[in-house]
């Protein structure tokens, strides 16, 4: 089979899809979730609108995401006071262990990933993945 780029990005998604995948269960999480985890781990408390920004996902998913997080405790929403329209959604104390413990799963899984890079490797790598990303996003259908 030919190794084209896009074979290769999606090989790689998935195998690290497939190594990270089992810490979810071990956390409490379903797909997808880590990520909102962390963003309100590094930016605080914000409105839904604003992941679904930030991730470029369907408000509706990430609202069944954040259902899903606040049954299992991870998350509390709170209205917003300047506009009783919008919920603010922060961590609880069990959701901020469980981004620390999933950070640490995903610091372990780049040191797999990366292993025999040379740290300028590593650097190009990151700027390579990053212009490839802008491209996409300025040409998005």
């Amino acid at each position: 089979m030919e190794k084209t780029f896009h074979m290769l990005l999606y090989r790689a998604f998935h195998a690290q899809r497939s190594y990270l995948r089992p810490f979810l269960g071990e956390l409490g999480l379903g797909s997808g979730q880590p990520k909102i985890l962390a963003y309100l781990a590094a930016q605080g408390p914000c409105r839904q609108r604003q992941l679904a920004d930030y991730f470029e996902i369907d408000p509706a998913a990430v609202s069944r995401m954040l259902d899903s997080l606040e049954k299992g405790g991870f998350i509390t929403r709170r209205v917003d006071e300047t506009n009783r329209r919008a919920d603010i959604v922060g961590l609880t104390e069990k959701g901020r262990a469980a981004c620390e413990a999933w950070q640490g799963h995903c610091r372990e899984e780049e040191a797999l990933m990366l292993d025999g890079f040379t740290p300028e490797e590593q650097a190009k790598f990151a700027e390579y993945l990053t212009r490839a990303y802008g491209n996409l996003r300025r040409h998005k259908p």
